[in-house]
């Protein structure tokens, strides 16, 4: 049915498609590649936001698709989710030079940048987390409660604006960039390559990275 959204419901399919996204992301690597490889998002916590943002998408999206047959739904989901990761990983290259995930020879592949399970994946467990959040929302209505979500939303704001001036820092480096003002040295002294290189395993950062998009730009 319809769902009533709020500013915090979404926040909390954003946190949960976040954390549930980055676990199954896990248990792909070692079933397909075998052995565990961190595949956070942030900085901090146990995010993949892609498939928080992703979550949030599909729930604006398909809240007006709500009185279709499932398998409509299910194929815009499928379509929309793997949209906005072929999208997501072409922006990191292009404008951070970094590669993030890479589904090169697994099937469905798409330029390395999303594959059939994962489109799958969107289709098929996006809306019961989006469900599930929302029936679980609707009982927590305690100031407790709400006072958390607000700490925890503040926590991601955090986490999401230091991740991106550490990516972006590191681009730098891979340039040969100095650093320019104290927050870059700040950056590069808690945030050196090595402690990225063992948050972000699954990230490569280069500045031939995204060359070919940015040459086919221009």
């Amino acid at each position: 049915g319809y769902l009533n959204l709020s500013f915090l419901l979404l926040f909390w399919v954003f946190v949960s498609a976040s954390v549930l996204g980055l676990a199954l992301e896990d248990v792909f690597h070692v079933l397909v590649y075998g052995g565990y490889e961190s595949r956070a998002g942030f900085v901090w916590g146990p995010f993949s936001p892609i498939y928080g943002v992703g979550a949030v998408a599909l729930t604006l999206f398909l809240n007006r698709f709500y009185y279709t047959h499932d398998l409509v739904i299910f194929l815009v989901a499928m379509v929309v989710g793997a949209s906005l990761e072929y999208g997501a990983s072409w922006m990191m290259e292009t404008f951070w030079h970094a590669i993030a995930w890479d589904y090169t020879g697994t099937f469905g592949s798409i330029n390395g940048r999303t594959n059939f399970f994962f489109g799958v994946m969107w289709g098929r467990f996006v809306l019961p987390i989006i469900k599930g959040v929302q029936k679980r929302f609707s009982n927590k209505s305690s100031k407790a409660f709400k006072v958390i979500s607000w700490l925890l939303v503040v926590f991601i704001l955090v986490d999401a604006v230091m991740t991106v001036l550490v990516l972006h820092r590191e681009g730098q480096r891979t340039q040969g960039i100095p650093p320019a003002t104290q927050i870059d040295v700040m950056l590069d002294d808690v945030f050196p390559d090595e402690w990225l290189q063992e948050r972000f395993h699954n990230m490569t950062v280069s500045a031939d990275v995204g060359k070919q998009e940015q040459d086919q730009a221009q």
